[in-house]
Formats: structure tokens, C-alpha cells, sequence
């Protein structure tokens, strides 16, 4: 980063290369799989690597550092959207989980529930939602997702705990245990 905030264009490339599609995949999965608008923050993300550069501290790992940036990039949003929601108010959402299964071939299976997973994913609150995804979907430790957070480890374990119950819950129909 040092590099990069002196001008070294190859130095910013080796991180682009490094990390732009991770980044692209925790952005598409932040933002309801709208591939613009991941693409959209994805520059924007970059873009403020170059222009934050300096405020880089070394102390601390560069990736938890760009996650904390593209987390708070998606919580903006995530509050102009509920800003745009207040003001229009949308009719009540269709997409409900609750359709039977019927009798779909196994590939067929896992599309309806991975489809019905990533409903319920967005469905979550926004912490819940960042968390999920930065655990268990990016595959990040309790540690690193609380220091991209900002919070305690036993407030992202909370958070996990709080987020796993409300996606079983509406995921129910696929566990007949449950049912």
C-alpha cells in the first residue's frame, strides 16, 4: 500500500489482480446478485483504495482493511434503499418460501433450494446478512469478520447465531424434521 499511495501503477495492479474477484463475489452476494451495481462498487471500491492509500495502516492486514470499505459501501446502501422504501412504500413482497416441493429431479433440488437460500439471505437485516455472508460464504474468521465489523467476537458469534435461526426458519420446508 505504501507503494500504491507513492503512484506505483503495477502496485495497485497486483492488488486488483489479487482481490478484485473476491471482492466482486462479496459484493454480488451484498447487493441481491445485481451484477451492475457489484461492478458499479467494485470501481468505487478500488477507486478508494487509491484515493484512502495513505490512511492505509500498516498495522493492520490490507484484507480487513478493503472488506471494512466494501462494508460500509453496502451499509450506505442498504440505507438509501430502506430511505427509497419509506418514501414508496412497495406492495407486499411475493416471493414468499412457502411453495410445496413437488417431485423435482436432484440438480433440480438444489437450484430451487440455492434459489430460496439466496431469497432468504436478502431477506435477513442487513448486520445479519453481512455477517452470514462474511462468515460463511467468504469463508472469514470470527476475528476478522469482527474487526471488519467493528464489533466484538461474541457480538458477530450473536449475530451468526441470531442469523442461521431466522434462515432455518424460512427454510424449514426443505427439513421435514422441522415440519
Amino acid at each position: 500500500m505504501q507503494h500504491v499511495a507513492n503512484g506505483n501503477e503495477r502496485a495497485f495492479q497486483i492488488i486488483y489482480q489479487r482481490y478484485n474477484k473476491k471482492m466482486l463475489r462479496f459484493f454480488l452476494r451484498m447487493l441481491n446478485n445485481e451484477e451492475e451495481l457489484a461492478q458499479d462498487f467494485l470501481q468505487d471500491l478500488f477507486m478508494k483504495v487509491i484515493d484512502k492509500a495513505h490512511s492505509f495502516d500498516t498495522n493492520r492486514k490490507f484484507s480487513t482493511w478493503l472488506y471494512t470499505i466494501a462494508a460500509n459501501m453496502c451499509k450506505n446502501e442498504y440505507r438509501r434503499r430502506e430511505k427509497t422504501r419509506q418514501l414508496f412504500r412497495p406492495l407486499e413482497d411475493m416471493t414468499q418460501l412457502s411453495a410445496p416441493l413437488t417431485n423435482f429431479s436432484h440438480k433440480e433440488d438444489n437450484q430451487y433450494f440455492l434459489s430460496c437460500l439466496e431469497n432468504a439471505i436478502q431477506e435477513l437485516s442487513p448486520t445479519h446478512r453481512q455477517v452470514f455472508i462474511l462468515r460463511y460464504q467468504e469463508d472469514l474468521s470470527v476475528k476478522k469478520v469482527s474487526e471488519i465489523m467493528g464489533c466484538s467476537e461474541g457480538t458477530v458469534k450473536s449475530r451468526s447465531f441470531h442469523a442461521l435461526r431466522k434462515l432455518a426458519q424460512k427454510l424449514k420446508l426443505f427439513n421435514p424434521k422441522l415440519q
